[in-house]
């Protein structure tokens, strides 16, 4: 079986063609040069007469032509030329081309059916030339099999390049769809969680909605002020659940979150920003070591937006305990003007050295991507995304690996 080709552009494929026939060509006069060099030296004629030496030159062109379809028919063109090099000495660089170009497909048999023919070739050119005093010598049948052989060897290692470069070329394929879906995977995986943690709240506020609006519809005892202040609750509610609910619009999937029961019983509130205590605890209970600060008003961080912020705090400190193991890790989390003049956004940083064995990444060069690496902080690119804000992580000049979130939100 012969290995798998790897596409090359037209120009490509004009310059190998070119120089592959004038090296066969040139190699052919370089022998008919000298094998007339050797009669005029001997002061005999090649067995077709003393202009067969011309009709060389054309047959010998002939068979340079021929090397056009070795590809698409290598052994017909490789018995061609090597016939052909039995009475034309330039036929014979196109003859060795042929040969290696067959040996490049490693197939055991076409070559054996190329040997005899070769040899006989090599017999029959020293009877049409015969530059010795015997007109078939040992050392003429030594040149021959050391020609078949070193040519069989060098298309056998073009052929094994070949095939190697093509498994690697496959497999780089591969790597990339293989990487193109686990990115697809993560994304899918992302929005399906922010889908299930927007349920408890978007549940609850469609609740106080329909709870209020029904007592508008059936409480006829209400006071005017008592009917003003229900409605402002359900407008508030109403508007609070539309918010949330275009923030994940189109995301929303119909999938059960791991924590929810055989009985389909609601799972439990999600972390806030109120809980960054909780998760850097944990951090330091596992060996990290964890300096958190805080400043502006987070309090007034809408649910959703904490939410988003606290799980890029989570996702940073785990990536941070995964691959810089025992580095010191800076967590910021603040608020600032976002880019309205009603607007804010949560800002959230996380910055830990990078170990001595990931130096390379400290000058911004990224290995190879392993199977399940780098998934959490995608999905967290997606989620920022998602929610209208940006994130982005890598190394800094200073070395540091730095993970960066602005989630803006709107009061």
């Amino acid at each position: 079986m012969s290995p798998p080709r790897i596409a090359r552009t037209r120009g490509g494929h004009v310059w190998g063609e070119s120089w592959r026939l004038g090296t066969a060509f040139l190699f052919g006069l370089a022998i008919w040069g000298a094998v007339q060099a050797q009669l005029d030296q001997r002061g005999v004629d090649p067995a077709f007469g003393k202009d067969w030496l011309l009709v060389d030159l054309g047959v010998g062109a002939c068979a340079t032509a021929l090397l056009l379809w070795r590809r698409r028919w290598p052994l017909v063109v490789a018995l061609a030329t090597t016939a052909l090099s039995g009475v034309s000495s330039v036929s014979v660089g196109a003859s060795l081309v042929a040969l290696v170009s067959l040996s490049t497909r490693q197939r055991w048999r076409e070559i054996a059916v190329v040997a005899l023919p070769w040899m006989l070739a090599g017999v029959s050119h020293s009877l049409v030339y015969p530059t010795e005093a015997a007109a078939i010598t040992l050392p003429d049948i030594i040149i021959g099999l050391l020609s078949l052989a070193v040519s069989v060897a060098i298309g056998w290692a073009v052929g094994e390049r070949r095939a190697f470069v093509a498994s690697l070329h496959e497999r780089a394929l591969t790597a990339e769809r293989e990487q193109a879906m686990r990115v697809v995977q993560a994304q899918v995986a992302e929005r399906a969680r922010i889908a299930r943690e927007m349920h408890d709240v978007l549940a609850h506020r469609i609740s106080l909605v329909a709870m209020h609006s029904g007592a508008l519809a059936y409480r006829t005892d209400l006071t005017p002020e008592q009917v003003a202040e229900t409605a402002e609750i359900v407008r508030a509610s109403a508007n609070r659940a539309l918010t949330e609910l275009r923030a994940v619009l189109g995301v929303l999937r119909d999938v059960p979150g791991p924590g929810a029961s055989e009985h389909g019983s609601p799972e439990a509130p999600q972390p806030t920003l109120d809980d960054l205590d909780t998760v850097v605890a944990e951090a330091r209970s596992a060996g990290t070591t964890v300096h958190l600060e805080r400043s502006g008003d987070l309090d007034a961080v809408p649910e959703q937006v904490s939410r988003s912020a606290y799980r890029i705090v989570q996702e940073g400190l785990t990536n941070a305990r995964k691959h810089a193991a025992g580095a010191a890790v800076r967590v910021s989390v603040s608020t600032a003007p976002g880019g309205g003049p009603d607007d804010e956004a949560v800002q959230v940083t996380l910055r830990n050295a990078v170990p001595r064995h990931d130096a390379r990444a400290a000058e911004g060069i990224r290995p190879e991507p392993t199977v399940g690496s780098g998934l959490g902080l995608l999905g967290l690119t997606e989620r920022a995304v998602l929610a209208g804000g940006e994130l982005t992580y890598g190394p800094d000049r200073a070395g540091d690996f730095v993970l960066r979130a602005r989630l803006p939100w709107s009061r």
